[in-house]
């Protein structure tokens, strides 16, 4: 039997949502968490032959570490249950606050699943299901939202069918009481926390000279003027965009938005206002065109001024749908001119809903319909590779357009200050052995080497403390992956990519990988094959 995406998607969004204790013990495939509210919030897949529904869901996810990818253990990381798992002097009560989040769990989350046999190609299917899967389904994946405000009747409900005496819970409301401190003053707790931004000026705004600009907002409500992030795609000379991201502070009450953006209060906590935003956004953009995808992001910036009592600026706006509509009239009435059916139609790689990934989403249809195969990152892609964005639970995007796998493409060879890219042999930096953990967890070390990488590439080990700056990493064929490195275990962050390099080339135990630098912060891995 076969089995499509869009038929196993429909079988986890109908589902009966069941106890992560039910999860089954002797199978695999795809499965889905669910909320406190009764809602799919993530969807994934075992990652291996090795590993059940009930390890994943009930042992992983549940009860794992928060600062990690064990979802339900992040997502409920706040109030009595919050711990920071690093500071050994609140050991004893972060223990009893996770034991409460556990149990918290059994009571009151849920998940589904749907088994397949260990011959399906799994990690396809899911990649195909995340592509297709509403964003509220996936708000979790990447992950998207915030921790939740602790449940405090749920929470009361768990604790009552503990039966917790007067030590434990003075031990839960102690960690109450720090979880509050740490949202007061994050910098005195270092360890993973719900994630804050803190901002004690505006974002400075990259430097020019631009060709065009393309903006997008996102809202945390029905009044337009509720702008809680902004980003604006800054199109280079040379076809590059360089993309601005700033949180914004509406000051509001009402949040509906938040579980299609993933944005909260707490999201915004510390960021700048509307009215301390747009002085830098004024300069910036002054003369210069505009691009918005349909109307609603100008009329979203004009009502915020409304509501700061600022005049609204005089840009030279242009909408990206209508030249969507002029390059590609055969999606009239066949998918549209929306950004989720352009990403499809054209194989651009964004995550909807953020606004720094929508904005470079239109700039990039803007280039598009100039014919110019626009220079997606910095730094300098290697000639004749595609970018593939890689999340952390191998969430595959590929594009489509098969012009920029062709090496002599003109717009792909400019992306290199290098005359003749063909001919580049790269800087040798290391060799690694290849182990069957490496092969079993889609990792490559590179600690004998690792201080050849740029440090500012490097970051701590979890995707809260990545690293400012990535490096790009080819690896054959035509895939490019943009990530920083794991400053703790020492290999390269993002891994899905790992697991298609290995099964393309049918690494083996022993196999050597050699590491070369082709570009400053650009590299690539290739095979070397053992003779044994």
């Amino acid at each position: 039997m076969r089995f499509s995406a869009e038929d196993l998607l429909s079988a986890l969004l109908e589902a009966a949502p069941r106890p992560t204790a039910q999860a089954p013990r002797d199978a695999r495939g795809l499965y889905g968490l669910v909320d406190h509210h009764g809602d799919l919030r993530y969807i994934g897949s075992t990652s291996s032959t090795d590993q059940t529904f009930y390890e994943r869901i009930h042992q992983r996810h549940r009860t794992g570490s928060e600062g990690m990818s064990h979802y339900f253990s992040a997502m409920y990381n706040s109030g009595r249950m919050w711990r920071d798992r690093t500071d050994a002097l609140t050991k004893a009560d972060g223990d009893i606050a996770k034991a409460l989040r556990n149990e918290f769990v059994v009571d009151h989350c849920r998940a589904v699943w749907f088994a397949l046999p260990d011959t399906e190609d799994v990690a396809r299917l899911e990649a195909e299901i995340l592509s297709l899967a509403p964003d509220h389904a996936i708000a979790w994946n990447r992950r998207r939202m915030q921790a939740y405000d602790e449940p405090v009747d749920l929470v009361e409900a768990t604790l009552r069918r503990l039966g917790w005496g007067v030590r434990e819970k003075a031990a839960i409301e102690r960690q109450r009481l720090r979880f509050l401190s740490a949202l007061v003053a994050p910098v005195a707790a270092p360890a993973p926390k719900p994630a804050l931004i803190r901002q004690a000026r505006v974002t400075p705004f990259p430097k020019g000279p631009f060709r065009f600009f393309a903006l997008d907002v996102e809202t945390a409500n029905n009044d337009r003027g509720s702008i809680c992030q902004i980003g604006v795609a800054c199109v280079r000379p040379d076809n590059s965009i360089e993309t601005w991201v700033t949180y914004v502070d509406p000051k509001v009450d009402r949040w509906v938005f938040t579980y299609l953006h993933g944005i909260s209060a707490r999201t915004v906590q510390g960021a700048p206002t509307f009215g301390e935003v747009l002085p830098v956004l004024r300069d910036a953009l002054n003369g210069a065109t505009v691009y918005q995808h349909s109307g609603f992001d100008r009329s979203a910036v004009a009502a915020a001024c409304g509501n700061c009592d600022l005049p609204v600026p005089q840009w030279d706006w242009r909408d990206s749908v209508h030249v969507a509509r002029a390059a590609w009239p055969e999606l009239r009435g066949n998918g549209g001119h929306g950004l989720a059916s352009l990403k499809q139609h054209l194989g651009l790689m964004f995550e909807h809903h953020d606004a720094g990934e929508d904005a470079r989403a239109a700039a990039e249809v803007v280039l598009r319909a100039e014919g110019v195969q626009p220079v997606r990152t910095q730094p300098p892609v290697p000639t004749g590779q595609i970018v593939i964005v890689d999340g952390e639970d191998f969430d595959l995007i590929e594009d489509d357009d098969n012009t920029v796998m062709v090496v002599q493409e003109p717009a792909a060879a400019s992306m290199s200050s290098d005359p003749n890219p063909r001919q580049h042999a790269g800087r040798h930096i290391g060799t690694t052995e290849i182990t069957q953990g490496n092969i079993d967890n889609n990792h490559i070390y590179l600690r004998s080497f690792f201080e050849e990488f740029p440090a500012d590439a490097i970051g701590g080990s979890n995707r809260a403390s990545a690293a400012q700056r990535e490096i790009a990493v080819g690896c054959g064929g035509a895939t490019v992956v943009m990530t920083d490195l794991d400053g703790e275990k020492k290999f390269f962050r993002k891994r899905g990519w790992i697991r298609e390099f290995f099964e393309r080339h049918g690494v083996r135990a022993g196999d050597m990988v050699t590491v070369e630098e082709v570009a400053p912060y650009s590299y690539r891995v290739a095979l070397q094959r053992s003779l044994s």
